[in-house]
Formats: structure tokens, sequence, C-alpha cells
């Protein structure tokens, strides 16, 4: 599949399997098994979705040994800051029944993440996480918490696909040795993406589906994603993108698309710094 190095030496896979929204913990499970079973190495989750245990159990009971599984979770701004950091760590540590996590990730900026990152440098230097980062962190955030910290983020999970393309963000994040890491990376269906005339002809040319001609563009890119699917044949479609490559033609078609902005959330919206700081996991 290929792995991406991290700037700590940590080696990450370029494609990952995705669980927001699946949130039956049987079906979660299954969802999991076959990914693994499919071949991702990658499982991503979050205290959020509610699913961790689930995911841990069909990591644990995959038959695989724990070091070829790379498995990241995140922490919800409910409990942003030093000591509930920590306990939110231990919690997802208990819900997921391992004894490490290979990447913790801070899922929102929002709250006090700054609290947060310090906590979650103590768990690197302690080897609980092997590798710490923030997710949905715009450029000045970023930038700001690179400047002000010991430890910078190995990654920032953000928003990428070919109608939001974060060319300014990812130029940012290279100056700081931060690894783009792209949630939704076929857009969620927004904008009938697997109908998109450009992306049909060249998938087409290809003998591809659209999804494998967007998820070749990321990696062409450089950009690691995680892609989500509950269907066994599009986990096997979806890791499918080694075997042929996009032209410069059609990887600057593909850029033509971008619009410039998320029309999935905003988050340099008030409403959505409200509408986030409500939502409670726990009581």
């Amino acid at each position: 599949m290929g792995q991406i190095t991290l700037y700590n030496g940590v080696e990450m896979p370029v494609l990952g399997y995705g669980t927001l929204q699946i949130t039956d913990p049987v079906w979660c499970q299954q969802c999991v098994e076959d990914a693994i079973e499919a071949g991702y190495r990658l499982i991503d989750t979050a205290a959020a979705y509610g699913n961790e245990a689930a995911v841990g159990r069909a990591v644990r009971q995959c038959g695989l040994p724990r070091r070829e599984l790379f498995v990241t979770t995140k922490l919800w701004v409910q409990d942003a800051g030093y000591d509930q950091t920590l306990r939110a760590f231990d919690q997802s540590i208990k819900n997921l029944g391992l004894d490490y996590i290979d990447l913790y990730l801070i899922h929102q900026p929002f709250g006090d993440y700054y609290g947060a990152w310090r906590a979650m440098e103590h768990l690197y230097a302690q080897g609980a996480a092997r590798a710490i980062g923030v997710s949905n962190f715009a450029p000045d955030r970023l930038v700001d918490l690179c400047m002000n910290q010991d430890v910078r983020p190995m990654v920032d999970q953000i928003e990428i696909h070919p109608f939001y393309q974060q060319a300014e963000a990812i130029k940012v994040m290279e100056m700081y040795g931060v690894v783009p890491q792209a949630w939704g990376p076929l857009s969620e269906a927004q904008k009938n993406i697997f109908h998109n005339k450009v992306l049909e002809k060249i998938a087409k040319s290809h003998e591809k589906t659209t999804a494998q001609v967007i998820l070749r563009w990321h990696f062409q890119r450089g950009i690691p994603s995680i892609p989500k699917t509950v269907h066994k044949e599009r986990m096997v479609q979806n890791l499918d993108i080694f075997d042929f490559s996009l032209s410069d033609r059609e990887m600057a078609a593909v850029a033509a698309l971008d619009i410039g902005h998320s029309e999935i959330i905003d988050h340099h919206s008030f409403c959505t710094a409200r509408q986030l700081n409500c939502v409670k996991i726990h009581s």
C-alpha cells in the first residue's frame, strides 16, 4: 500500500479506513474487520464517533499482530484541557482495549486545546501515543500551535477533496513538517462527485471508478486519505489505486474543479464554534 514517514520517524499508511457515522457496534465491528481483511492497516475513529469499543474489538480479534495496524482516535472539544485530556485518553484506551494509540488528534480547534496539547506532549513522551496531531486546524491556528509548543503536530487531518483542495493549508504544513491527511477525500458524495463529468471521463480512460481516480489524485499529491464505505466491494476498490497513474493533464483537470471553500462545514463560522462546543459526548 505504501507508507508516509512522519517527522518523528513513525510510518503511517497512505490509505486508511474511516469509521465516521458507523455507530451500531455490531455493524461497525464487521465493517472494520472487512476493511482489515481487504488490506487496510490504518483505522480511524474518534471519541465523538461513539464506536471506539467496536473498533477495538475488530482490531484485537482480526488475527494480525498489533504492530501491523495503525489506530487513530481523537480528543473531543468537551475534553480539552490538560487534566481532562489525560482522563479522556485513558477512557479511549479503555474503550479500544489497546495498550497504546498510534496517532492521537485534537479533533477540533475549540476549547482549551493548548492545555490539551501539553497533555498530548506528555502522552507522547511516555510512549502512550506514538504520534500526536490535530484535526481541522486552519493554517493560522496550526502555525500558532507549532510556534508555541515543544512538540509540533505531526499530522493535521483536514477536509481535502477535488472541490476543496486546500493548497494554502498544505503549503503551510510543508513549511512546518506537518503531514496533511484528508478526511472526506471523496467529498462525502457532495455535489454528485461520483458522476462528475471530468472525473468520469478520466475514470473511463483508465477503466477505473471515479472514487479510484479521486484517491489516486490524493496519492499523487502526496496526501494520505481515509475514505469511508460500509460496502466491502468498495473497500477493495478503494485500495486498488496503485496500478495506474494520472497524467499531468488529468491532474490539472481535477485541480480545475476546486471551488475554494467547503460545502460540508465552515470552521471559521461562529455558528460552527457554537454548535461543536455544545456537543457533549458524555455527562
